[in-house]
C-alpha cells in the first residue's frame, strides 16, 4: 500500500489554475491587427496574394493538361504500335507457318506506317524473318539473336523499349520488342520512326515562350521543338540539370512548380510520365511571363507596405520589451529544471498565459522530482534483485513481498559438465565467450517462462518457479523450461565441441516447501530460497549426466501424465542419509501421447 506522504505529494502537484485576468491572445491579436492587418487590407495585399494563388493554380492546371495530353498521345502511339506488333507473334513457328508469318508482318507494316522494320525471332533465339522498308528482306536467316539486348529485355520483362537514335542526323528512331502470349510464338523486334513524338512536342504552345520537351530515363533529351538541341546530344551538365528538374517536380507531388531549366532560366514547369518506355514529358513557361500581372500589382502595394512596416516595427518593439521579463524568467527556470534542480519554482505574475505556463512548469518540476525518486528506488532494486522481483515490488509499491515466507516452489539447478577441466586449459577470453553464450541462451528462456533467477556462479544457476510470482502448474512449467534449456544448450555444445571444448550440461529439479525472501545486508541483498527442496535439486543436478534432466518424486507425481519420464530407481546423493528415488525426462524429451499414472521407482512413465 502506498504511503500517505507520497499521496500528499501527488495531490500537491495539481493545484487549481489561477483565473486568467487578461488574455495573451487578445492583446496580441489587437496589436497585430492595428499594426499589420489594417495596412495590408488598405494596400490590397490580400487581393495580390489570392491573385497569385489563382494564377499559380491556373498555370498548374494548364501545364499539367498540356503535359498529360502530350503524354497520352505519345503513349497511344506506342500502344498502337505494340497492338499491331502483337499480331506477328500469335502463331507458333512451324515449317508451314513461315509464309503466314511473312504475310502478317507485311500487313502490320501497311497498317502502321511508323514501323520501319520487323524482325521475328523464334523461342530459341534464332532469327526467322526480317522485313524492312529500307533494307533487304530476309527469310529464315537462322542467326542467333539470343544475346541481343532486345531479346534479353523481353525475356526479363515481357517487353522492351530501346534507346532513341537518329538516322541520317534528322529523324528519331527507337526499337520496340515484345513476346507473344505463348512462348512458341517467339519474339518480334521492330524499329519505329518517332517523328510523331517530335510533331506532338512541337505543336505545344503556352503563352509566347512556353514549350514542351521529352526526356528518357537517363535524362537525355529525345524530343524538343528545336530539333538541333536533340541532334547535338546531351552533355553531362545538361543531363544533370534535367534530372534535377525531374526530381524537383516529383517532390512537388505532380503540381507545377517554379524551377530553373537546363539553360538556368527561371520557369514554371509541370511533367507527366510515360510509363512503358520510361520517358517524361515536360511543359514549361518563363516565370517572368507567367507572373507578369502579379508583379505590377505588387509594386503598387510596396509603398503602403513600407509605411505599415515602420508602424508595425515601433509597436512590435514596445511589445517585445513587455515580453522580455517573463520570457527571461521562463528561460532561467527551464535551464535549472533541465539541470535537475526540480525544487526551483518560476514566479511570474502577469495574469495571462505566461503566468499559467509558469504554473505548468512548476507542476512539471514537482512531478519530475517524484518520478526521479521513484526511478532511483526501482533502479536500486533492479541492481540487486532479479528483474521480475524488482518489477513486483514496483507494481505493489511495497517491499514486504520480499520478506521471508513459506512457499511451495520448484527449484531448478543446472551447470556444465566438464567445465572445470575446460577452464583449466582454455584461454580466459574463450572461457568468457562460452559463458556469455551460455548465459544469454538460458537467460532468454528463464525470462520467457517468468521464472526467478536467484543467483549464478561460474557455470551454475539456481532458478525458482512459483516464487515470488505464483503461477499455474509450476512443476509442468519448470520441466518444460528445463527441456527448452537442455535443447538450447545442447545446440551450443555442438558448436563448442567443433572448437575443441568437451563439455556437457545437466539439470536437476525438485519441488517442495521452502522459505523464500530477501537475504543479505543493507548494501546488498538477494532474493533466494532456503530448505530441503533446494539442497535436493542441487544434488540431483550434480548427479545428472550430460543431456539429462533429473526430477524428484514430487515433480514426477505432478507431471507424470504430461511429460515422458523414466524411473532411475533410488540414488545415494551427497548429504542425504537415505537413498532418493529419481526420474529423468525420457528419450526424445517431449510430451507423452496419453495420460498415465504417477511413476513408480521401477516403471517408465509416458
Amino acid at each position: 500500500m502506498k504511503s500517505s506522504s507520497e499521496d500528499d505529494v501527488r495531490r500537491s502537484v495539481q493545484p487549481q489554475a489561477a483565473p486568467m485576468r487578461r488574455s495573451l491572445f487578445r492583446k496580441y491579436f489587437l496589436a497585430f491587427f492595428a499594426a499589420v492587418i489594417v495596412p495590408l487590407a488598405v494596400s490590397g495585399i490580400g487581393d495580390a496574394w489570392f491573385g497569385y494563388r489563382e494564377q499559380r493554380s491556373m498555370l498548374s492546371a494548364l501545364l499539367r493538361v498540356e503535359a498529360t495530353s502530350a503524354a497520352y498521345k505519345i503513349q497511344s502511339f506506342l500502344d498502337g504500335v505494340k497492338d499491331q506488333l502483337g499480331w506477328t507473334v500469335q502463331q507458333d513457328w512451324t515449317a508451314d507457318a513461315e509464309g503466314q508469318h511473312r504475310l502478317d508482318a507485311l500487313r502490320v507494316m501497311r497498317q502502321a506506317p511508323a514501323i520501319v522494320s520487323i524482325t521475328l525471332i523464334d523461342d530459341v533465339g534464332l532469327e526467322r524473318l526480317h522485313v524492312s522498308r529500307i533494307d533487304l528482306n530476309r527469310m529464315g536467316g537462322g542467326w542467333d539473336r539470343s544475346g541481343d539486348p532486345a531479346v534479353v529485355g523481353v525475356r526479363s520483362n515481357g517487353s522492351w523499349f530501346g534507346p532513341v537514335t537518329f538516322r541520317g542526323g534528322s529523324e528519331p528512331f527507337m526499337t520496340i520488342a515484345m513476346a507473344g502470349k505463348r512462348k512458341a510464338g517467339g519474339i518480334v523486334v521492330a524499329e519505329i520512326n518517332l517523328k510523331l513524338v517530335w510533331t506532338v512536342v512541337s505543336e505545344i504552345r503556352v503563352g509566347s515562350r512556353g514549350r514542351a520537351f521529352v526526356l528518357d530515363r537517363a535524362g537525355r533529351l529525345i524530343a524538343h521543338p528545336d530539333i538541333s538541341k536533340v541532334l547535338q546530344g546531351t552533355d553531362e551538365k545538361t543531363a544533370a540539370a534535367h534530372t534535377r528538374l525531374r526530381d524537383e517536380l516529383a517532390a512537388a507531388g505532380g503540381e507545377a512548380t517554379t524551377a530553373s531549366n537546363a539553360e538556368n532560366e527561371p520557369v514554371v514547369t509541370a511533367m507527366t510520365a510515360i510509363p512503358n518506355p520510361g520517358w517524361t514529358v515536360f511543359v514549361e513557361q518563363a516565370q517572368a511571363e507567367a507572373f507578369a500581372p502579379l508583379y505590377a500589382s505588387l509594386w503598387r502595394t510596396g509603398g503602403l507596405l513600407l509605411a505599415a512596416a515602420s508602424f508595425a516595427s515601433a509597436l512590435a518593439y514596445w511589445l517585445a520589451r513587455r515580453m522580455t521579463g517573463p520570457i527571461r524568467l521562463l528561460e532561467e527556470g527551464t535551464e535549472k529544471i533541465g539541470a535537475g534542480q526540480f525544487e526551483h519554482r518560476i514566479e511570474i505574475a502577469t495574469g495571462d498565459e505566461f503566468e499559467r505556463l509558469a504554473e505548468r512548469f512548476n507542476e512539471m518540476a514537482q512531478e519530475l522530482a517524484v518520478s526521479r525518486d521513484r526511478s532511483e528506488r526501482i533502479a536500486r532494486l533492479k541492481r540487486f534483485l532479479a528483474p521480475q522481483v524488482a518489477e513486483l515490488v514496483e507494481t505493489s509499491g511495497d517491499e514486504s513481498v520480499l520478506a521471508g515466507q513459506r512457499a511451495e516452489v520448484v527449484a531448478v539447478f543446472c551447470d556444465l559438465r566438464g567445465f572445470t577441466a575446460f577452464s583449466a586449459h582454455a584461454e580466459p577470453e574463450e572461457i568468457m565467450h562460452v559463458l556469455r553464450e551460455y548465459y544469454e541462451a538460458l537467460g532468454a528462456i528463464i525470462t520467457r517462462y517468468g521464472a526467478t533467477l536467484t543467483n549464478f556462479a561460474a557455470d551454475g544457476l539456481m532458478v525458482l518457479v512459483n516464487a515470488p510470482v505464483p503461477c499455474a502448474d509450476p512443476a509442468l512449467r519448470a520441466v518444460e523450461m528445463a527441456i527448452d534449456m537442455q535443447d538450447a544448450i545442447q545446440r551450443l555444445i555442438a558448436e563448442w565441441r567443433l572448437r575443441g571444448h568437451a563439455v556437457g550440461f545437466g539439470i536437476g529439479l525438485a519441488m517442495g516447501w521452502a522459505t523464500v525472501g530477501r537475504i543479505g545486508y543493507e548494501a546488498r541483498v538477494d532474493y533466494t530460497a532456503i530448505g530441503h527442496v533446494v539442497n535436493l535439486a542441487s544434488r540431483l543436478c550434480s548427479s545428472a549426466a550430460d543431456r539429462q534432466i533429473l526430477v524428484d518424486h514430487v515433480v514426477a507425481q505432478s507431471v507424470g501424465g504430461e511429460i515422458l519420464l523414466v524411473a532411475l530407481g533410488p540414488r545415494q546423493l551427497k548429504g542425504f542419509d537415505e537413498q532418493i528415488p529419481a526420474w529423468k525426462v525420457g528419450a526424445g524429451i517431449g510430451r507423452s501421447n496419453g495420460a498415465c499414472l504417477p511413476p513408480t521407482p521401477t516403471s517408465t512413465v509416458g
